[in-house]
């Protein structure tokens, strides 16, 4: 029995922009923005472009909108806890996503209007107000750590495509990368040659969580607080 391909509509399925918009992220997935055309979709859907025309306005619409349907679904697979743990718990669903889907990390921050990235911004802003940080920081504090998520987890997707790309094995490059930093002379080095040895064990997703923690940590610190308490426990550490 021949199996149908990924994304064709069964016979008397109607074209709907919920199907458009799944055909697009298989076709993002397997070919990245440039295999995402109406023509490519087109057949992938069995249908003419201009049914697809009906539901999607261009290509920036259809980009925005399988981008914005990926980061839903992090968002909504994110248990709300206690707002650091609800912060880390967005952060790792939003690079998980971008780590399955690398295009992605590009699409968020060229998407115009609300979706994708007010569904990002919500969460980690509604978190920071429930850590009480001063109104008149509350948006440094979001924009940092919204700066961190999409610039580290698209820089590791983009990392991890180009060894798919170039054939490399994640543990032999790491054991590559480690070996010649340790060869650097540790007068001019000092920094990277001392590190050296931690490439070999060298785990992405816990050095991210890592940087989200710092961050957390210099939020919470008593000096960036404005309230009597604060100003009183920073007093008193002088």
């Amino acid at each position: 029995m021949v199996k149908k391909a990924p994304g064709r509509p069964r016979q008397g399925e109607s074209l709907t922009r919920e199907r458009i918009i799944e055909a697009s992220i298989e076709l993002l997935d397997s070919s990245g923005e440039v295999g995402l055309t109406f023509r490519a979709l087109s057949e992938r859907l069995s249908t003419g472009p201009g049914a697809i025309y009906w539901h999607i306005a261009n290509k920036s619409d259809l980009l925005s909108a399988a981008c914005d349907a990926v980061v839903a679904r992090a968002m909504d697979e994110t248990v709300v806890t206690t707002p650091k743990e609800t912060i880390r718990a967005v952060a790792l669903g939003l690079f998980d996503a971008i780590n399955e889907h690398p295009w992605v990390g590009s699409a968020i921050t060229s998407s115009v209007g609300l979706s994708p990235i007010v569904r990002i911004l919500e969460p980690v802003g509604e978190q920071i107000r429930a850590l009480r940080v001063p109104e008149e920081q509350q948006w440094a504090a979001v924009g940092t750590l919204i700066a961190y998520i999409l610039g580290v987890s698209k820089q590791n997707a983009d990392n991890g495509q180009l060894a798919r790309t170039r054939g490399f094995d994640r543990s032999d490059f790491l054991e590559a990368m480690s070996t010649a930093w340790s060869k650097l002379d540790p007068k001019q080095y000092p920094f990277a040659h001392s590190v050296a040895g931690q490439f070999r064990e060298h785990d992405d997703r816990v050095d991210f969580i890592s940087g989200i923690d710092l961050i957390l940590k210099g939020i919470d610190s008593p000096r960036h607080r404005s309230g009597p308490q604060h100003k009183h426990a920073a007093t008193l550490q002088r």
